[in-house]
């Protein structure tokens, strides 16, 4: 058995579980919630919310939906306190999951981002796409596409389908 991960995923990772729940970054969350410790600080969990709120996700997902997934994202990641402050990302607004990573000892940060792959790794931490979050453990990835798992069914299948 593979040892749990204190994984940290970024908000676009987050944002595709939702509106995309068939994608890479969709099946790399649900992996990560069902075999390892996700992480988020409050930081990253606002960011997270701001993003949810925004209207041009209306046509996507209702409202109740995103509340919905927020609250449940809430219940089951480990809210990490920031002690230690990183400002080394290219992209300031990035540094919030650079500092969640070195605060929670954080093995893993899952993204998409450029500014924050090209750091790739950063003190001990690995950080990787999706995909590559995917590949890691073969033996894992059957987790990934159970839809009992999880955030895998925290909304009902007719949710978060995007055109």
């Amino acid at each position: 058995m593979t040892s749990r991960l204190r994984v940290v995923v970024d908000t676009n990772a987050l944002v595709s579980r939702l509106l995309l729940p068939n994608s890479v970054p969709a099946r790399a969350v649900r992996l990560a919630i069902a075999q390892h410790r996700v992480v988020a600080s409050d930081a990253t969990v606002m960011e997270l919310a701001d993003v949810l709120s925004r209207r041009k996700f209306d046509s996507y997902v209702t409202v109740e939906e995103r509340k919905q997934f927020l609250r449940l994202f809430g219940r089951i990641v480990e809210i990490v306190p920031i002690l230690h402050v990183v400002r080394v990302c290219s992209d300031p607004k990035d540094d919030k999951f650079l500092e969640l990573a070195v605060n929670a000892a954080a093995d893993v940060v899952m993204t998409g981002d450029a500014h924050l792959l090209a750091l790739n790794p950063f003190r001990g931490t690995r950080i990787v796409t999706p995909a590559a979050f995917l590949e890691q453990d073969h033996s894992l990835t059957r987790a990934a596409d159970d839809p009992v798992i999880g955030l895998g069914n925290a909304l009902p299948p007719e949710a978060g389908r995007a055109p």
